[in-house]
């Protein structure tokens, strides 16, 4: 942490002094909104922090334990904020290993995607990549499975078998997947909605695909 501001009693709070962070500065609401981007939200607090450490996928596979059960989610071109911090949140509640997004056309990593994500930035690591066609494929090297969803999918998510090592895709919302991404697929899934609204928001597809994933391991 490089700065830490505070207006009025937020001035005081326990964390001043504490060792390894940099004095409270005091400033008024006001002041602290002019140094924030455009829409943030604050409670009277705001720091300054180095980013965070870049992941690259090569990486993140070389660390994975080939044995082990993985779920990876792809977002095909997501770019509300709110929608990808909601994913990385639900990717850190069932366990996944990582969120891949692509370089263009996607969310960055923003304070309104920090606050959906509500702590998940800093504990699923978000992997961008210039083409997600590639990025599938190294994924399959890999012995992933990659699972597209799309709501005119013949086969139905719970009668899927889903294999231990998955990259669950979805789309943005209204185009879905693109043509690409699905011929990348080696699976596509439609989830078993079947009320008067069929499609859910990404954020929660992405959630109920991770639980059907996570809780038959």
């Amino acid at each position: 942490m490089l700065r830490l501001l505070a207006a009025g009693e937020a001035a005081a709070l326990p964390e001043a002094g504490r060792p390894g962070l940099p004095p409270i500065e005091s400033a008024d609401r006001d002041g602290i909104g002019r140094l924030l981007p455009a829409g943030a939200v604050h409670q009277g607090v705001a720091a300054l922090v180095e980013p965070l450490p870049y992941h690259a996928l090569e990486d993140l596979l070389a660390e994975l334990d080939p044995a082990a059960p993985a779920a990876l989610v792809v977002l095909d071109q997501v770019s509300d904020p709110q929608n990808v911090g909601a994913v990385l949140r639900s990717a850190a509640a069932f366990g996944a290993t990582g969120l891949m997004v692509t370089e263009r056309h996607a969310a960055p990593e923003t304070g309104a995607l920090a606050k959906a994500a509500s702590g998940a930035l800093e504990i699923v690591p978000l992997l961008r990549v210039g083409n997600l066609a590639r990025g599938l494929a190294a994924l399959k090297e890999a012995g992933f499975w990659c699972i597209g969803f799309a709501a005119e999918a013949r086969e139905s998510l719970p009668k899927a078998a889903l294999p231990e090592r998955a990259a669950l895709i979805l789309g943005s919302e209204g185009e879905g997947l693109r043509r690409l991404t699905r011929e990348s697929c080696d699976l596509l899934l439609r989830l078993p909605t079947g009320g008067p609204v069929d499609q859910l928001n990404v954020s929660n597809a992405a959630a109920v695909a991770l639980y059907d994933w996570a809780r038959r391991r």
